[in-house]
């Protein structure tokens, strides 16, 4: 048992460093920079993802980081699964999830993950992802906060996981309920400055310029 441990531990291992590494390539920066309107760092909320990237005024790029963001994490989950099972998948999503919000190249400042979280979550499980995502637009479309759209759909994942899933006869893998939970809370950790401005009434609303 002890000779079979020592390989499966280094694999795992290797799928998070690969995962991670993945993850934190950031796309927002390198394609803003590579199309000449500066660092995205430099304006509007510094973010590194989409919605910010969108501030310099370039749909297809804002675009392309959505995809690109949302694709790092599940590419790194599927190739992992495919090559070693649903737990080495879940650690390499989990590490690319971490990889954007923890970027070494950006001296460990990334994004908030959403569009990640989104990528993870469909590519793990398709009905979980696409509940996930119909709680952001409804929520979205009707309070119109982009930010409480993601943390509702963020808390509520692990439950449909849990619950409508099971219910269907499509319960969600637990590796990948572990990961639905261990994002949903990274999700919340980075969006508490979202929070404490929801809490304020001081959050923009989609559409509305940033202060």
């Amino acid at each position: 048992m002890q000779d079979l441990a020592g390989p499966a531990l280094l694999t795992l291992g290797l799928v998070a460093i690969g995962g991670y590494l993945l993850g934190s390539i950031p796309f927002g920066v390198i394609l803003t920079r590579a199309a000449g309107t500066g660092d995205v760092r430099n304006i509007g909320s510094g973010n590194i993802g989409a919605t910010n990237v969108l501030r310099t005024g370039r749909k297809d790029l804002a675009i392309a980081t959505l995809v690109l963001d949302a694709g790092k994490g599940a590419v790194a989950l599927l190739i992992a699964r495919y090559l070693f099972g649903e737990a080495a998948g879940a650690i390499a999503g989990g590490a690319a999830f971490m990889g954007h919000l923890f970027p070494v190249w950006l001296g460990f400042k990334g994004g908030k993950g959403v569009a990640t979280f989104f990528g993870l979550i469909l590519a793990a499980c398709w009905p979980l992802g696409l509940l996930a995502a119909a709680t952001w637009l409804i929520v979205a479309f009707a309070l119109r906060y982009s930010s409480l759209a993601a943390l509702v759909a963020a808390a509520l994942t692990p439950l449909y996981a849990l619950l409508p899933l099971t219910m269907l006869g499509l319960p969600a893998p637990a590796p990948i309920l572990i990961l639905a939970i261990f994002t949903a809370v990274l999700i919340y950790i980075r969006h508490h400055e979202n929070i404490a401005r929801l809490l304020k009434g001081a959050e923009p609303k989609i559409g509305a310029k940033k202060a």
